[in-house]
């Protein structure tokens, strides 16, 4: 019996709580399916396709109902609560889904929407983790270079990129040049597909073409001269690592801003600074 799947067991045992079902008739191992999930008309012998997991005493159990999630797959659910241990999700069963601690990415409250996979602990119990999702994400998106897409952010790559999970389903990822710093995990966000893969990933940004994000860049750099009180104490000669720690900018973007704003004549370039005039 596989726990936290589907599968057809046969009815060899009927009781007045339920019957018991098992893969053979002289099977030992026997998991009850409770009398309000017993099909009407049902006969010893019959199959019937359940879902095993573990009550609130740790026993094995059947059910008929589908939960939102079971082992191989992902979903998004819902917190219930916040413990002092993790969190409890309602994944459509009469026993809530634990979420421990240490299976967590990022602080969650009750009232949260968290994309989650199914997985059983040391105890054989089953449990949520919002960790190493990415093997589990599809790579067969209908989508094409231009499209407009919906995802959910999952995991931050650093070196990679911003993972994201469009559809709360397919497989697709920001690049690691783009400033994703004021997002955070679970943040449902609107991008625009750069590329599709050959294994079928999606490359997004949230940047709009280079001509309509220049004013919006050209701003954010005002700013950060502004903060360094009307004087940037580099130019678009400095590194790529310091542009983008100092202005959440790309090299390239940086430098479009500047000649933006040099053309409007608010600042002036020198060797080793950009000043506000």
């Amino acid at each position: 019996m596989r726990l936290g799947e589907y599968q057809k067991l046969k009815i060899i045992k009927k009781v007045d709580f339920g019957v018991y079902l098992a893969e053979r008739e002289d099977d030992e191992l026997r998991v009850l399916l409770p009398y309000k999930q017993v099909p009407e008309g049902a006969a010893l012998g019959d199959e019937i396709e359940v879902f095993l997991y573990k009550d609130s005493k740790d026993r094995l159990i059947a059910t008929t109902n589908r939960p939102k999630l079971a082992l191989g797959e992902l979903a998004v659910l819902r917190v219930l609560e916040v413990g002092k241990i993790g969190a409890f999700l309602d994944w459509g069963l009469e026993k809530d889904l634990f979420l421990p601690y240490k299976e967590m990415t990022a602080r969650i409250e009750a009232g949260d929407e968290v994309l989650v996979k199914l997985y059983i602990d040391k105890s054989r119990r089953l449990c949520a983790s919002m960790k190493k999702l990415y093997d589990l994400l599809r790579k067969d998106s209908p989508y094409h270079k231009d499209d407009v897409v919906t995802g959910r952010i999952y995991e931050f790559g650093h070196d990679f990129g911003t993972f994201v999970a469009v559809d709360d389903c397919y497989s697709a990822m920001i690049p690691a040049h783009e400033d994703c710093s004021h997002l955070r995990i679970g943040d449902v966000i609107e991008a625009k597909v750069l590329g599709v893969k050959p294994d079928g990933k999606l490359d997004l940004t949230m940047r709009a073409k280079a001509y309509l994000q220049m004013d919006e860049d050209a701003e954010k750099v005002m700013g950060v001269i502004e903060e360094f009180a009307g004087v940037l104490p580099f130019t678009d000669k400095a590194s790529p690592e310091v542009i983008k720690r100092e202005t959440g900018l790309s090299k390239n973007a940086f430098k479009r801003a500047v000649g933006r704003l040099y053309k409007e004549r608010r600042i002036e370039i020198t060797e080793r600074a950009i000043r506000k005039l």
